[in-house]
């Protein structure tokens, strides 16, 4: 019997729960749907993005500052091409990251709630 635990799915914190299912959608190419009564997105390997809208919502800052909200945890997308996937994200509302530290290998992009995620050359 095989006792490995595997992921679910994955709950994203966010001001705007459709505004941010329809922003990693669009980016990733990923189908909208509901589950758990949740806005979400899924992938055609069935990984699972939710989106929950909390009251009273705190944006993360990247990088890190004392005394401000931290970033739990972070995406790493894998993509052909960087440049033309951080245009797409600016074009649907991501900023690009104010420092970066990835080189050729990577960029950090912010999304419309403020979570860092990475856009990674697919090696």
């Amino acid at each position: 019997m095989n006792n490995e635990v595997t992921l679910g799915n994955i709950m994203v914190d966010c001001e705007d729960e459709k505004k941010l299912q329809r922003f990693y959608a669009d980016l990733l190419g990923w189908e909208r749907c509901e589950l758990f009564d949740r806005p979400a997105v899924r992938s055609s390997s069935g990984i699972v993005f939710l989106f929950i809208q909390e009251p009273g919502y705190v944006r993360p800052v990247w990088p890190e500052e004392t005394g401000r909200q931290q970033k739990q945890m972070h995406f790493d997308f894998q993509v052909e091409d960087i440049q033309e996937m951080a245009d797409k994200a600016e074009r649907l509302g991501a900023v690009k990251a104010k420092a970066q530290f990835g080189g050729n290998d990577f960029v950090t992009m912010i999304d419309p709630s403020g979570h860092p995620f990475c856009l990674c050359r697919k090696s």
